[in-house]
Protein backbone atom coordinates (compact mmCIF):
# COMPACT_ATOMS: atom_id res chain seq x y z
CA UNK A 1 0.00 0.00 0.00
CA UNK A 2 1.32 3.38 -0.44
CA UNK A 3 2.36 5.84 1.44
CA UNK A 4 -0.33 8.36 -0.04
CA UNK A 5 -3.59 5.68 0.40
CA UNK A 6 -1.82 4.69 3.98
CA UNK A 7 -2.53 7.94 5.07
CA UNK A 8 -5.61 8.35 3.06
CA UNK A 9 -6.71 5.15 5.45
CA UNK A 10 -5.49 6.72 8.32
CA UNK A 11 -7.57 10.18 8.18
CA UNK A 12 -10.34 7.89 6.97
CA UNK A 13 -10.36 6.33 10.24
CA UNK A 14 -10.27 9.28 12.29
CA UNK A 15 -13.99 10.22 10.74
CA UNK A 16 -15.18 7.20 11.92
CA UNK A 17 -12.82 6.64 14.92
CA UNK A 18 -15.62 5.84 17.64
CA UNK A 19 -18.26 3.33 16.04
CA UNK A 20 -17.37 -0.12 16.88
CA UNK A 21 -15.34 -2.47 14.69
CA UNK A 22 -18.29 -3.92 12.64
CA UNK A 23 -19.71 -0.83 12.04
CA UNK A 24 -16.28 1.16 10.93
CA UNK A 25 -14.69 -1.96 8.80
CA UNK A 26 -18.30 -1.64 6.40
CA UNK A 27 -17.79 2.04 6.27
CA UNK A 28 -14.32 2.17 5.83
CA UNK A 29 -14.67 -0.69 2.78
CA UNK A 30 -17.80 1.02 0.93
CA UNK A 31 -13.95 3.53 -0.51
CA UNK A 32 -11.51 1.15 -2.12
CA UNK A 33 -9.93 3.19 -4.40
CA UNK A 34 -6.98 5.00 -3.11
CA UNK A 35 -6.60 8.75 -4.82
CA UNK A 36 -4.47 9.04 -7.61
CA UNK A 37 -1.47 11.03 -6.26
CA UNK A 38 -0.99 12.89 -10.07
CA UNK A 39 -4.92 13.76 -9.85
CA UNK A 40 -4.22 15.11 -6.72
CA UNK A 41 -1.31 17.07 -7.20
CA UNK A 42 -3.70 18.42 -10.45
CA UNK A 43 -7.06 19.17 -7.85
CA UNK A 44 -7.69 21.87 -5.67
CA UNK A 45 -5.09 22.47 -2.56
CA UNK A 46 -5.70 18.91 -0.58
CA UNK A 47 -3.82 18.58 2.44
CA UNK A 48 -4.32 14.95 3.58
CA UNK A 49 -2.42 15.24 6.89
CA UNK A 50 -5.12 17.44 8.20
CA UNK A 51 -8.60 15.41 8.91
CA UNK A 52 -10.38 18.49 8.45
CA UNK A 53 -9.10 19.05 4.80
CA UNK A 54 -9.70 15.36 3.85
CA UNK A 55 -11.82 14.94 0.97
CA UNK A 56 -13.72 12.30 2.03
CA UNK A 57 -16.10 10.26 -0.73
CA UNK A 58 -18.18 6.96 1.22
CA UNK A 59 -18.96 5.15 -2.43
CA UNK A 60 -21.20 2.35 -1.96
CA UNK A 61 -20.46 -0.99 -3.98
CA UNK A 62 -23.43 -1.24 -6.44
CA UNK A 63 -24.38 -4.39 -4.81
CA UNK A 64 -25.24 -2.81 -1.37
CA UNK A 65 -26.77 -0.20 -2.50
CA UNK A 66 -29.59 -2.62 -4.17
CA UNK A 67 -29.99 -4.48 -1.27
CA UNK A 68 -32.48 -4.15 0.89
CA UNK A 69 -31.79 -4.15 4.73
CA UNK A 70 -35.32 -5.58 6.05
CA UNK A 71 -34.28 -9.17 4.26
CA UNK A 72 -30.91 -8.84 6.16
CA UNK A 73 -33.09 -8.44 9.33
CA UNK A 74 -35.22 -11.47 8.23
CA UNK A 75 -32.21 -13.78 7.72
CA UNK A 76 -30.70 -13.29 11.20
CA UNK A 77 -34.23 -13.88 13.38
CA UNK A 78 -33.70 -16.76 15.71
CA UNK A 79 -36.10 -16.19 18.44
CA UNK A 80 -39.06 -19.19 18.56
CA UNK A 81 -42.45 -18.61 18.42
CA UNK A 82 -44.41 -17.86 21.07
CA UNK A 83 -47.58 -19.55 21.86
CA UNK A 84 -49.54 -16.51 23.42
CA UNK A 85 -52.81 -14.42 21.39
CA UNK A 86 -51.00 -11.70 22.73
CA UNK A 87 -48.80 -11.73 19.61
CA UNK A 88 -51.45 -11.90 17.39
CA UNK A 89 -53.46 -8.78 19.19
CA UNK A 90 -50.43 -6.39 18.93
CA UNK A 91 -50.09 -7.89 14.99
CA UNK A 92 -53.45 -6.32 14.82
CA UNK A 93 -53.02 -3.14 16.35
CA UNK A 94 -49.95 -2.33 13.97
CA UNK A 95 -52.10 -3.30 11.38
CA UNK A 96 -54.68 -0.97 12.33
CA UNK A 97 -52.08 1.84 12.25
CA UNK A 98 -50.37 2.00 8.70
CA UNK A 99 -49.54 5.62 9.48
CA UNK A 100 -47.92 5.01 12.45
CA UNK A 101 -45.82 2.36 11.58
CA UNK A 102 -44.68 4.05 8.27
CA UNK A 103 -43.59 7.30 10.77
CA UNK A 104 -41.83 4.62 12.89
CA UNK A 105 -39.89 3.04 10.07
CA UNK A 106 -39.11 6.62 8.32
CA UNK A 107 -36.92 7.09 11.97
CA UNK A 108 -35.44 3.94 12.17
CA UNK A 109 -33.85 4.07 8.64
CA UNK A 110 -31.29 6.66 10.19
CA UNK A 111 -30.33 3.86 12.71
CA UNK A 112 -30.96 0.95 11.84
CA UNK A 113 -28.32 -0.20 9.60
CA UNK A 114 -25.84 0.14 12.59
CA UNK A 115 -27.82 -1.44 14.75
CA UNK A 116 -27.94 -4.51 12.56
CA UNK A 117 -24.61 -4.49 12.01
CA UNK A 118 -24.07 -4.82 15.98
CA UNK A 119 -26.80 -7.05 16.48
CA UNK A 120 -24.45 -9.42 13.88
CA UNK A 121 -21.42 -8.26 15.46
CA UNK A 122 -22.70 -10.21 18.75
CA UNK A 123 -24.18 -13.34 17.35
CA UNK A 124 -27.28 -11.99 18.65
CA UNK A 125 -30.85 -12.74 17.04
CA UNK A 126 -31.61 -9.96 14.64
CA UNK A 127 -34.93 -9.33 16.33
CA UNK A 128 -33.42 -7.36 19.32
CA UNK A 129 -32.31 -4.89 16.24
CA UNK A 130 -36.35 -4.54 16.12
CA UNK A 131 -36.28 -3.31 20.12
CA UNK A 132 -36.66 0.58 19.70
CA UNK A 133 -39.71 -0.15 17.82
CA UNK A 134 -41.25 -1.52 20.86
CA UNK A 135 -39.27 0.86 23.70
CA UNK A 136 -39.42 4.44 21.60
CA UNK A 137 -41.15 3.87 17.83
CA UNK A 138 -37.15 5.07 16.79
CA UNK A 139 -38.18 8.47 18.31
CA UNK A 140 -34.77 9.77 19.80
CA UNK A 141 -36.51 12.42 22.12
CA UNK A 142 -38.38 10.21 23.65
CA UNK A 143 -39.29 10.67 27.64
CA UNK A 144 -41.27 8.69 29.85
CA UNK A 145 -42.51 10.34 33.03
CA UNK A 146 -39.97 7.93 34.85
CA UNK A 147 -37.06 9.99 33.18
CA UNK A 148 -36.60 7.25 30.96
CA UNK A 149 -34.73 8.42 27.61
CA UNK A 150 -34.01 7.52 23.84
CA UNK A 151 -34.37 5.12 21.52
CA UNK A 152 -33.85 2.30 24.20
CA UNK A 153 -35.29 4.12 27.20
CA UNK A 154 -32.82 4.16 29.76
CA UNK A 155 -33.66 5.39 33.36
CA UNK A 156 -30.64 7.45 34.54
CA UNK A 157 -28.89 4.86 37.19
CA UNK A 158 -29.07 2.43 34.35
CA UNK A 159 -28.00 4.60 31.87
CA UNK A 160 -24.69 5.84 34.16
CA UNK A 161 -23.98 1.56 34.76
CA UNK A 162 -23.66 1.38 31.17
CA UNK A 163 -20.98 4.64 30.75
CA UNK A 164 -23.78 6.50 29.30
CA UNK A 165 -22.69 10.44 30.59
CA UNK A 166 -25.62 12.38 31.34
CA UNK A 167 -24.69 16.40 32.81
CA UNK A 168 -26.35 19.64 32.33
CA UNK A 169 -24.65 19.87 28.17
CA UNK A 170 -25.34 16.15 27.40
CA UNK A 171 -27.23 13.05 27.79
CA UNK A 172 -25.71 9.52 26.79
CA UNK A 173 -28.93 7.68 27.16
CA UNK A 174 -29.72 9.87 24.10
CA UNK A 175 -26.86 9.14 21.90
CA UNK A 176 -27.43 6.72 19.12
CA UNK A 177 -23.69 4.67 19.30
CA UNK A 178 -23.49 5.24 23.13
CA UNK A 179 -27.18 3.98 23.85
CA UNK A 180 -27.37 1.39 21.27
CA UNK A 181 -23.93 -0.57 23.04
CA UNK A 182 -25.43 0.20 26.59
CA UNK A 183 -28.14 -1.60 25.76
CA UNK A 184 -26.65 -4.43 23.76
CA UNK A 185 -23.82 -4.63 26.29
CA UNK A 186 -26.84 -5.29 28.77
CA UNK A 187 -28.78 -7.43 26.58
CA UNK A 188 -25.93 -9.32 26.49
CA UNK A 189 -25.21 -9.63 30.20
CA UNK A 190 -29.16 -10.54 30.91
CA UNK A 191 -28.84 -13.45 28.48
CA UNK A 192 -25.56 -15.11 30.25
CA UNK A 193 -27.81 -14.49 33.49
CA UNK A 194 -30.80 -16.20 32.70
CA UNK A 195 -29.59 -18.76 29.05
CA UNK A 196 -32.93 -17.49 27.63
CA UNK A 197 -33.88 -14.36 25.52
CA UNK A 198 -37.30 -14.39 26.33
CA UNK A 199 -36.47 -13.72 29.95
CA UNK A 200 -33.40 -11.78 29.13
CA UNK A 201 -36.32 -9.37 27.42
CA UNK A 202 -38.22 -9.79 30.57
CA UNK A 203 -35.48 -8.41 32.84
CA UNK A 204 -34.38 -5.76 30.18
CA UNK A 205 -38.19 -4.31 30.87
CA UNK A 206 -38.76 -5.24 34.10
CA UNK A 207 -35.69 -5.69 35.80
CA UNK A 208 -33.54 -8.37 36.48
CA UNK A 209 -33.94 -8.66 40.20
CA UNK A 210 -37.38 -8.69 39.35
CA UNK A 211 -37.20 -11.98 37.23
CA UNK A 212 -35.33 -13.47 39.54
CA UNK A 213 -37.42 -13.11 42.36
CA UNK A 214 -40.35 -14.08 40.29
CA UNK A 215 -38.29 -17.27 39.18
CA UNK A 216 -37.90 -17.97 43.00
CA UNK A 217 -41.16 -17.72 43.70
CA UNK A 218 -42.39 -20.41 41.48
CA UNK A 219 -39.24 -22.76 42.55
CA UNK A 220 -40.73 -22.22 45.83
CA UNK A 221 -43.65 -23.64 44.91
CA UNK A 222 -42.51 -25.90 42.15
CA UNK A 223 -43.20 -24.23 39.12
CA UNK A 224 -41.67 -23.98 36.38
CA UNK A 225 -39.47 -20.82 35.61
CA UNK A 226 -39.56 -19.87 32.34
CA UNK A 227 -41.21 -16.56 30.77
CA UNK A 228 -44.63 -18.25 30.24
CA UNK A 229 -44.66 -19.29 33.96
CA UNK A 230 -43.57 -16.37 35.67
CA UNK A 231 -46.57 -14.03 37.42
CA UNK A 232 -45.29 -10.46 35.99
CA UNK A 233 -46.85 -6.82 35.42
CA UNK A 234 -48.94 -6.32 32.69
CA UNK A 235 -46.37 -4.52 30.43
CA UNK A 236 -44.20 -7.17 30.93
CA UNK A 237 -46.48 -9.81 29.79
CA UNK A 238 -47.05 -8.41 26.64
CA UNK A 239 -43.41 -7.04 25.80
CA UNK A 240 -41.98 -10.25 24.19
CA UNK A 241 -45.76 -10.90 22.02
CA UNK A 242 -45.14 -7.14 21.36
CA UNK A 243 -41.60 -7.61 19.88
CA UNK A 244 -42.55 -11.18 17.96
CA UNK A 245 -45.29 -9.32 16.47
CA UNK A 246 -43.21 -6.85 15.42
CA UNK A 247 -41.17 -9.64 13.92
CA UNK A 248 -44.06 -11.34 12.19
CA UNK A 249 -44.59 -8.07 10.65
CA UNK A 250 -40.75 -7.63 9.23
CA UNK A 251 -41.28 -11.56 8.21
CA UNK A 252 -44.23 -10.83 5.69
CA UNK A 253 -45.68 -6.88 5.87
CA UNK A 254 -48.20 -8.17 3.19
CA UNK A 255 -50.22 -10.29 5.20
CA UNK A 256 -50.87 -7.54 7.82
CA UNK A 257 -51.84 -5.03 4.75
CA UNK A 258 -48.71 -3.47 5.38
CA UNK A 259 -45.86 -1.85 3.76
CA UNK A 260 -42.09 -1.54 4.56
CA UNK A 261 -39.97 1.11 2.30
CA UNK A 262 -37.36 -0.15 1.55
CA UNK A 263 -33.95 0.54 3.52
CA UNK A 264 -30.47 0.37 1.96
CA UNK A 265 -28.33 -2.11 3.58
CA UNK A 266 -25.23 0.41 3.88
CA UNK A 267 -23.79 2.95 6.45
CA UNK A 268 -26.24 6.04 7.16
CA UNK A 269 -24.17 8.16 9.23
CA UNK A 270 -20.42 8.59 9.59
CA UNK A 271 -19.28 9.41 13.22
CA UNK A 272 -16.66 12.45 12.86
CA UNK A 273 -14.54 14.42 15.68
CA UNK A 274 -15.64 18.15 16.32
CA UNK A 275 -12.39 20.26 16.40
CA UNK A 276 -13.61 22.55 18.74
CA UNK A 277 -16.63 23.65 20.42
CA UNK A 278 -19.18 24.70 17.96
CA UNK A 279 -22.71 25.92 17.66
CA UNK A 280 -25.18 22.93 17.16
CA UNK A 281 -27.14 25.48 13.88
CA UNK A 282 -23.63 26.06 12.84
CA UNK A 283 -22.63 22.52 13.00
CA UNK A 284 -25.92 22.00 10.63
CA UNK A 285 -25.03 24.66 8.41
CA UNK A 286 -21.85 23.66 7.70
CA UNK A 287 -23.21 20.06 7.04
CA UNK A 288 -25.94 22.10 4.66
CA UNK A 289 -28.25 19.88 6.48
CA UNK A 290 -31.98 20.58 8.15
CA UNK A 291 -31.72 20.71 11.48
CA UNK A 292 -34.40 18.10 11.87
CA UNK A 293 -31.79 16.16 10.26
CA UNK A 294 -28.75 16.64 12.19
CA UNK A 295 -31.30 16.55 15.52
CA UNK A 296 -32.64 13.27 14.59
CA UNK A 297 -28.72 11.99 14.11
CA UNK A 298 -27.52 13.94 17.52
CA UNK A 299 -30.29 14.22 19.94
CA UNK A 300 -27.80 13.90 23.35
CA UNK A 301 -27.40 17.88 23.46
CA UNK A 302 -29.05 19.26 25.69
CA UNK A 303 -27.75 22.91 24.97
CA UNK A 304 -27.21 24.78 21.74
CA UNK A 305 -22.96 23.90 21.92
CA UNK A 306 -21.39 21.21 21.55
CA UNK A 307 -18.70 20.89 23.44
CA UNK A 308 -15.51 18.98 22.66
CA UNK A 309 -14.46 18.19 25.77
CA UNK A 310 -17.92 16.68 26.97
CA UNK A 311 -19.21 14.86 23.63
CA UNK A 312 -16.75 14.85 21.18
CA UNK A 313 -18.16 13.43 18.29
CA UNK A 314 -21.12 14.23 15.97
CA UNK A 315 -23.46 11.83 13.65
CA UNK A 316 -23.43 13.21 9.51
CA UNK A 317 -25.06 11.50 6.85
CA UNK A 318 -22.22 9.78 4.79
CA UNK A 319 -22.91 12.21 2.15
CA UNK A 320 -22.93 15.00 4.42
CA UNK A 321 -19.24 14.43 5.83
CA UNK A 322 -17.29 15.86 2.83
CA UNK A 323 -19.58 18.87 2.26
CA UNK A 324 -18.72 20.15 6.56
CA UNK A 325 -15.16 19.15 6.19
CA UNK A 326 -14.90 21.20 3.14
CA UNK A 327 -17.33 24.23 4.52
CA UNK A 328 -15.51 23.69 7.96
CA UNK A 329 -12.14 24.45 6.55
CA UNK A 330 -12.64 27.42 4.97
CA UNK A 331 -15.15 29.11 7.96
CA UNK A 332 -13.37 32.05 9.59
CA UNK A 333 -16.01 33.18 11.76
CA UNK A 334 -16.47 32.03 15.31
CA UNK A 335 -17.52 28.35 16.10
CA UNK A 336 -19.58 29.30 19.02
CA UNK A 337 -22.34 32.00 19.83
CA UNK A 338 -22.88 30.51 23.39
CA UNK A 339 -20.75 30.45 26.47
CA UNK A 340 -21.28 29.15 30.09
CA UNK A 341 -21.77 31.14 33.27
CA UNK A 342 -21.54 30.27 36.63
CA UNK A 343 -23.46 32.59 39.21
CA UNK A 344 -23.29 33.01 42.88
CA UNK A 345 -25.70 31.74 44.48
CA UNK A 346 -28.51 34.03 45.49
CA UNK A 347 -27.62 36.56 42.78
CA UNK A 348 -31.02 37.96 41.28
CA UNK A 349 -31.61 37.29 37.93
CA UNK A 350 -33.73 40.48 37.02
CA UNK A 351 -29.88 42.00 37.17
CA UNK A 352 -28.16 39.01 36.14
CA UNK A 353 -30.00 38.96 32.68
CA UNK A 354 -29.40 42.36 31.74
CA UNK A 355 -25.48 42.02 31.58
CA UNK A 356 -25.77 39.60 28.48
CA UNK A 357 -28.29 41.22 26.70
CA UNK A 358 -31.55 38.60 27.40
CA UNK A 359 -34.45 39.45 29.01
CA UNK A 360 -35.50 38.12 32.45
CA UNK A 361 -37.72 35.33 30.38
CA UNK A 362 -35.43 34.35 27.90
CA UNK A 363 -32.87 33.82 30.54
CA UNK A 364 -35.19 31.53 32.37
CA UNK A 365 -36.55 29.80 28.63
CA UNK A 366 -33.24 29.58 27.71
CA UNK A 367 -31.98 27.72 30.95
CA UNK A 368 -34.83 25.70 31.73
CA UNK A 369 -35.86 27.77 34.79
CA UNK A 370 -39.38 27.92 36.53
CA UNK A 371 -40.93 30.98 36.20
CA UNK A 372 -41.61 31.74 39.95
CA UNK A 373 -37.68 31.56 40.63
CA UNK A 374 -35.67 35.38 41.32
CA UNK A 375 -32.28 34.02 42.59
CA UNK A 376 -29.83 31.73 41.13
CA UNK A 377 -29.62 28.57 43.02
CA UNK A 378 -25.82 28.08 41.71
CA UNK A 379 -26.40 26.59 38.49
CA UNK A 380 -24.49 26.95 35.39
CA UNK A 381 -26.20 29.26 32.69
CA UNK A 382 -26.13 29.42 29.38
CA UNK A 383 -25.32 32.96 28.02
CA UNK A 384 -24.85 34.53 24.62
CA UNK A 385 -21.34 35.58 23.75
CA UNK A 386 -21.94 38.72 22.03
CA UNK A 387 -24.30 39.63 24.30
CA UNK A 388 -27.15 39.73 22.21
CA UNK A 389 -30.68 37.84 22.55
CA UNK A 390 -30.42 36.53 19.26
CA UNK A 391 -32.92 33.44 18.92
CA UNK A 392 -31.77 32.11 22.26
CA UNK A 393 -34.95 30.28 23.45
CA UNK A 394 -35.82 28.50 19.93
CA UNK A 395 -32.38 27.18 19.41
CA UNK A 396 -32.58 25.78 23.21
CA UNK A 397 -35.74 24.37 22.57
CA UNK A 398 -34.89 22.08 19.74
CA UNK A 399 -32.33 20.28 21.70
CA UNK A 400 -33.91 20.54 25.33
CA UNK A 401 -35.49 17.07 24.90
CA UNK A 402 -35.98 16.06 28.21
CA UNK A 403 -37.65 17.40 31.55
CA UNK A 404 -35.44 19.87 33.91
CA UNK A 405 -33.40 17.33 35.76
CA UNK A 406 -34.58 19.48 39.07
CA UNK A 407 -37.90 17.77 38.45
CA UNK A 408 -39.25 14.81 40.98
CA UNK A 409 -39.78 12.30 38.84
CA UNK A 410 -42.33 11.17 41.84
CA UNK A 411 -44.53 13.95 41.64
CA UNK A 412 -46.80 15.87 39.17
CA UNK A 413 -45.11 18.47 36.73
CA UNK A 414 -46.36 21.76 36.43
CA UNK A 415 -45.76 24.59 33.74
CA UNK A 416 -46.92 28.20 34.08
CA UNK A 417 -47.85 29.52 31.04
CA UNK A 418 -45.89 32.44 29.44
CA UNK A 419 -46.24 34.49 26.28
CA UNK A 420 -46.27 32.54 23.06
CA UNK A 421 -47.23 29.04 23.97
CA UNK A 422 -49.80 26.93 23.05
CA UNK A 423 -50.99 23.03 23.77
CA UNK A 424 -49.20 22.00 20.49
CA UNK A 425 -46.18 23.49 21.95
CA UNK A 426 -46.23 22.23 25.35
CA UNK A 427 -46.83 18.84 24.15
CA UNK A 428 -44.36 18.83 21.70
CA UNK A 429 -41.90 20.28 24.65
CA UNK A 430 -42.88 17.73 27.46
CA UNK A 431 -43.57 15.23 24.81
CA UNK A 432 -47.01 14.06 25.45
CA UNK A 433 -50.21 14.13 23.58
CA UNK A 434 -52.45 17.37 23.93
CA UNK A 435 -55.47 14.76 24.83
CA UNK A 436 -53.15 14.06 27.95
CA UNK A 437 -53.07 17.57 28.67
CA UNK A 438 -56.49 17.67 28.54
CA UNK A 439 -57.13 15.01 30.16
CA UNK A 440 -55.09 16.08 33.46
CA UNK A 441 -55.91 19.35 33.31
CA UNK A 442 -60.31 19.62 33.07
CA UNK A 443 -61.64 21.17 30.52
CA UNK A 444 -58.57 22.99 28.59
CA UNK A 445 -59.61 24.77 25.26
CA UNK A 446 -57.81 27.43 25.03
CA UNK A 447 -54.77 28.22 27.26
CA UNK A 448 -54.16 31.58 29.11
CA UNK A 449 -50.54 33.81 30.60
CA UNK A 450 -50.22 32.62 34.00
CA UNK A 451 -52.04 29.52 33.78
CA UNK A 452 -50.74 26.64 35.73
CA UNK A 453 -51.09 23.18 34.16
CA UNK A 454 -49.71 19.69 34.53
CA UNK A 455 -47.85 18.74 32.02
CA UNK A 456 -46.90 15.35 33.34
CA UNK A 457 -48.79 13.44 36.22
CA UNK A 458 -47.15 11.74 39.03
CA UNK A 459 -45.31 8.66 39.17
CA UNK A 460 -46.75 6.12 40.63
CA UNK A 461 -45.44 5.23 44.53
CA UNK A 462 -44.85 1.32 43.90
CA UNK A 463 -42.43 -0.34 46.46
CA UNK A 464 -38.83 1.05 46.28
CA UNK A 465 -36.38 -0.46 43.63
CA UNK A 466 -34.36 -3.38 44.31
CA UNK A 467 -31.05 -3.68 42.40
CA UNK A 468 -31.67 -4.72 38.93
CA UNK A 469 -34.89 -3.49 38.62
CA UNK A 470 -35.71 -0.82 35.83
CA UNK A 471 -39.26 -0.19 37.41
CA UNK A 472 -39.48 2.59 35.09
CA UNK A 473 -40.89 0.04 32.52
CA UNK A 474 -43.69 -0.92 34.96
CA UNK A 475 -44.61 2.98 35.20
CA UNK A 476 -44.62 2.72 31.53
CA UNK A 477 -43.25 4.71 28.77
CA UNK A 478 -45.73 7.25 27.72
CA UNK A 479 -46.90 6.25 24.31
CA UNK A 480 -48.26 9.25 23.00
CA UNK A 481 -44.41 10.49 22.13
CA UNK A 482 -45.46 10.14 18.81
CA UNK A 483 -48.96 10.26 18.08
CA UNK A 484 -49.43 6.69 19.28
Amino acid sequence: MSLIRQIFSALLAVCILALPAAYAEEQLALNTTAPDPAALAASSPLTLFTARNIRLEIIPDSELATRDLWERIRNGFAMRDLDSPLVARHEKWYADRPDYVARMTERARRYLHYITVEVERRGMPSEIALLPMIESAFNPGAYSTARASGIWQFIPSTGKNFGMEQNWWYDGRRDIVSATNGALDYLQKLHGMFGDWELALAAYNWGEGAVQRAQARNRKRGLPVNYASLKMPKETRSYVPKLLAVKNIVANPASSGLVLENIPDQPYFAALATPRHMDVKLAAQLADISMEEFEALNPAHNRPVILQDSSELILLPVGAVETFLANLESYDKPLVSWQAYQPKKGERLDSLAPRFGLSVAKLKAVNGLPGSIKTSSGQTLLVPVNGEEDEAGEEFEAFNMHLAPSYDSGRAIKHKVRKGDTLGGLARRYHVSIGKLKQWNGPLKTIRIGQVITVAQAAPRNRPAKSGDRSHKVAQTNKALDGI
